[in-house]
């Protein structure tokens, strides 16, 4: 088996958790600017836990969202501060890289939400540009369709760190975008733009599962980092839904997740993670079956 590469587990849930905050459409970025400790702490914890990244709260720190939350001014301090905190617990810890995060425009799980390619790629430039003397890595997280995904890859052409690809795949068809494109349909970016690595990320566990096979024939460096979630339903996709709208499984402890984890890296992968509800005792257990002794 490869090398392999452990990433973090999710953030938002886990700053909600820690804290007891209600959910806002700033999501992770209202935690941070009420509690940055809290942010501190959850890298912190995922480090000590075994992992080798630790990715930057930018995943909702978008312009659309702060415009409606009326804070648009605070776009620049914000990133900043994400990236500071995620480098001070990467310097602290005495290993490991920081990713800088780049989520979805519009809104998640809907790629008809996002703008045209053409309008997303400044969009991502500019934070691109606000991460790239800090960062050691950048990861697109949860494009849903393949013109979404041509958007970010357009919007990191000027970085010359590596760039990795992280797709949300449908719930019950793991070979499908949620967009319902055909995952195979992405492949071809992948060498348009050269991305260093492909992952599927926030969907089931299962649904990835069937989307690595997918994967699989290409030859980029490929990975997961699956959800907690019952599914993600209906009412979360509307723009502005908070996440009290979404169920945690029950039956997704660090075991029954390292499973899967183990699964995945019988077909190939070898870059694994968490998303939402999955947290630092599942990245521990994935750890510890990987042989990953934390620092």
């Amino acid at each position: 088996m490869s090398a392999i590469t452990l990433l973090d587990g999710g953030m938002g849930q886990e700053l909600l958790a820690r804290t007891g905050a209600t959910p806002t459409g700033l999501w992770s970025t209202q935690v941070m600017i009420d509690h940055p400790d809290a942010v501190r702490g959850v890298h912190d914890d995922y480090f000590a836990a075994g992992a080798d990244i630790a990715t930057t709260n930018t995943y909702a720190i978008h312009r659309d969202r702060l415009v409606k939350a009326g804070c648009e001014d605070q776009f620049e301090a914000l990133h900043q501060q994400a990236v500071d905190i995620a480098v001070a617990a990467r310097d602290a810890y005495g290993a490991g890289q920081v990713a800088g995060s780049l989520g979805p425009l519009g809104w998640s799980y809907k790629a008809e939400f996002a703008p045209p390619s053409e309008e997303a790629a400044p969009l991502y430039a500019e934070i691109v540009a606000l991460h790239d003397p800090h960062v050691d890595l950048f990861i697109l997280e949860t494009m849903c369709g393949v013109d979404q995904a041509r958007g970010g890859l357009m919007g990191c052409t000027r970085t010359d760190k590596p760039v990795w690809l992280a797709l949300s795949v449908d719930d019950d068809d793991g070979t499908r975008l949620r967009s319902g494109e055909p995952l195979a349909d992405v492949l071809s970016l992948l060498d348009e733009f050269d991305a260093s690595a492909v992952l599927l990320n926030c969907s089931r566990p299962e649904a990835i599962s069937a989307g690595l096979s997918v994967l699989a024939t290409g030859d980029r460096p490929f990975g997961a980092y699956a959800n907690g979630f019952t599914s993600i339903s209906d009412s979360f996709k509307e723009a502005g839904a908070t996440v009290d709208r979404l169920e945690t499984r029950r039956d997704l402890g660090p075991s029954e997740y390292a499973n899967f984890a183990d699964a995945w890296m019988q077909t190939g992968a070898t870059i694994i993670g968490g998303c939402c509800e999955v947290g630092p005792s599942h990245i521990a257990e994935i750890a510890k079956r990987t042989g990953k002794t934390p620092q």
